[in-house]
């Protein structure tokens, strides 16, 4: 497929990134989300089953399997 960001000329791939939201004040970081990737600009599309799994994940609010330093850009 086409990227959607006008005058790109890349194609979307299927690859696994890491996504990154807050969420109730908190930044949660999410490993080997399945999503789009444009091949030249790098945007990303998430499915709506991804985005709802995504969602699920963020109300389940399960224990993290490691935790990562968060820095403030100042």
């Amino acid at each position: 497929m086409r990227c959607s960001i006008q005058d790109c000329p890349g194609e979307y791939e299927e690859k696994q990134v890491i996504h990154a939201v807050r969420y109730h004040g908190h930044v949660i970081v999410i490993d080997h989300v399945p999503a789009d990737v444009c091949s030249v600009c790098g945007d990303v599309l998430f499915k709506p089953e991804t985005v709802r799994r995504i969602e699920q994940l963020l109300q389940e609010r399960t224990n993290p399997v490691s935790t990562v330093p968060l820095y403030e850009y100042a």
